[in-house]
């Protein structure tokens, strides 16, 4: 079941990072990544406000869970603020690959904190997964070797690393907490959190690009909310392991990579497919080798 749900929060996920690429293309990209926020709370405000109303404030009402759920947000927004500023600047082929690298640092994290281990058939995926994220960042940084993109491709890189270490904190706050709770208090600190840095963004510099409304920008909270939420019940479940979990997530590449080849008709597309073939077959093979 959890390898289901991993499959579905890697679908979302892949549109997630169309609509958001659609929605800071020429645009601004804190009131893009606050609006996110906004909406990302409102489609969650209605649990939350359920389990208030019923006198359970979330996390056994205690202010320790509320303040893990605090360092949970200023993580994600973190990588929020640094991937939002590289998707607008890069290639979907260049960002996705790099931000779909990701399960390499959370694979070494579940080994190291929670003793996860993996049969011969995974380790075979997760290396012929490895090394075409491998080959496909290497191509984009080729792409991109300059030093103006150069800066956007180490924000892009900064957004993956703080991403897996927000991937191996879901799987101890879900050892602890309802996945509702988890999600629907984190949806509303995190919109808090980014009114407040935005507000102060916004009073140090006044230039900057002006905002335009599209409507993809709702479809980038309600993408990730589902795919969220795909997620954090799937690492509930008995015998869900984060790094098979991650990698499986990052198969969202193929939906973004597709869309940038068809839509965006960015460059480099063959040896990138070749590439996305490998990285296919080593999720096949974690799928059959979780079964």
């Amino acid at each position: 079941m959890w390898i289901a749900l991993a499959l579905l929060s890697a679908l979302c996920l892949g549109f997630y990072d169309i609509f958001k690429k659609m929605s800071v293309r020429d645009n601004d990209v804190l009131m893009v990544l606050m609006l996110n926020t906004v909406f990302g709370a409102v489609y969650m405000l209605p649990l939350v406000l359920a389990s208030v109303s019923a006198g359970n404030y979330g996390f056994g009402n205690t202010a320790t869970g509320h303040l893990m759920i605090l360092g949970k947000s200023a993580i994600v927004l973190g990588s929020w603020l640094l991937g939002y500023f590289a998707i607008k600047h890069l290639p979907l082929t260049v960002q996705g690959p790099i931000n779909a690298s990701r399960p390499v640092l959370v694979l070494c994290g579940a080994m190291l904190i929670y003793g996860e281990w993996l049969n011969w058939i995974q380790w075979t995926g997760v290396a012929l997964g490895f090394t075409s994220l491998l080959f496909i960042s290497r191509t984009g940084i080729k792409e991109s070797e300059n030093g103006e993109n150069l800066r956007w491709i180490w924000m892009s890189v900064g957004a993956m690393v703080l991403g897996a270490a927000s991937g191996l904190y879901d799987k101890f706050l879900l050892g602890r907490y309802s996945p509702l709770d988890v999600q629907g208090w984190y949806s509303v600190y995190q919109c808090i959190i980014m009114v407040v840095v935005i507000s102060i963004l916004r009073c140090k510099t006044s230039a900057g690009t002006c905002f335009v409304w599209r409507w993809s920008i709702p479809c980038i909270a309600l993408f990730l909310t589902a795919a969220d939420m795909a997620y954090f019940y799937a690492l509930s479940l008995d015998g869900a392991m984060i790094g098979i979990v991650s990698m499986m997530r990052r198969g969202s590449v193929i939906v973004s990579f597709v869309y940038g080849m068809t839509v965006l008709h960015e460059k480099n597309i063959r040896p990138k497919l070749v590439d996305l073939g490998i990285l296919l077959l080593s999720l096949i093979l974690l799928v059959l080798g979780s079964g």
